[in-house]
C-alpha cells in the first residue's frame, strides 16, 4: 500500500484486509463488517455482513485469482472513521486467459470498533470492464468515439 497519509490503526487494517481478502477470509465477514453495514458497487447494493460476503463469494467463483492492491489510503482526520481509498483490482476472467485490471475507489467509513459502515466502489463499469469483453467491447469503443467531442 503506498501511503499519502499516516493512516490509523483502523485503517491500516481494513486495507491489509482487502489487500490479503481470500474466499476462507469470507467466514470472518463480521470482523470486517458491522451488522448494518451498506455496501455498494457498479452491480451491487446490499446490506449487512452476509450479503456483503455474498457479492465478494460470488468474484471468488466467477473470477480467477482476484486480487486488490491499495494504491492510496486518504484517511479524514477531521471526521474520525472515514477513509477514501484508491485500488486497483486484479484478475483473470479463466486461467490461461489474459490478465485484466481495474482501477477504482473505495469511499469507507467505520464505527468505534473499526468495523466497516459504509463502504462504496466507484469505477466506470463501460471503460473498466464492459470494453474489454470480446463482443460489447468492439460496441462500447464504438459508442465511446461517436460520444467524444
Amino acid at each position: 500500500m503506498l501511503e499519502t497519509t499516516v493512516p490509523s490503526p483502523e485503517l491500516t487494517r481494513l486495507v491489509s484486509f482487502f489487500e490479503q481478502l481470500s474466499a476462507a477470509d469470507l467466514a470472518r465477514i463480521d470482523q470486517f463488517y458491522a451488522p448494518a453495514a451498506h455496501f455498494k458497487d457498479p452491480f451491487n447494493q446490499v446490506q449487512g455482513p452476509q450479503a456483503i460476503a455474498a457479492v465478494f463469494a460470488h468474484m471468488f467463483k466467477t473470477l480467477h485469482a482476484p486480487r486488490f492492491v491499495v494504491l492510496s489510503a486518504l484517511e479524514d482526520h477531521a471526521a474520525a472513521g472515514r477513509a477514501l481509498l484508491t485500488w486497483d483490482f486484479h484478475f483473470h476472467f479463466a486461467a490461461g486467459q489474459a490478465a485484466q485490471c481495474i482501477h477504482g475507489a473505495t469511499e469507507l467509513r467505520w464505527d468505534t470498533q473499526g468495523r466497516i459502515t459504509w463502504h462504496r466502489d466507484y469505477w466506470d463499469a463501460a471503460e473498466e470492464l464492459y470494453e474489454k469483453l470480446p463482443v460489447l467491447g468492439a460496441l462500447m469503443r464504438w459508442l465511446k468515439r461517436r460520444a467524444r467531442a
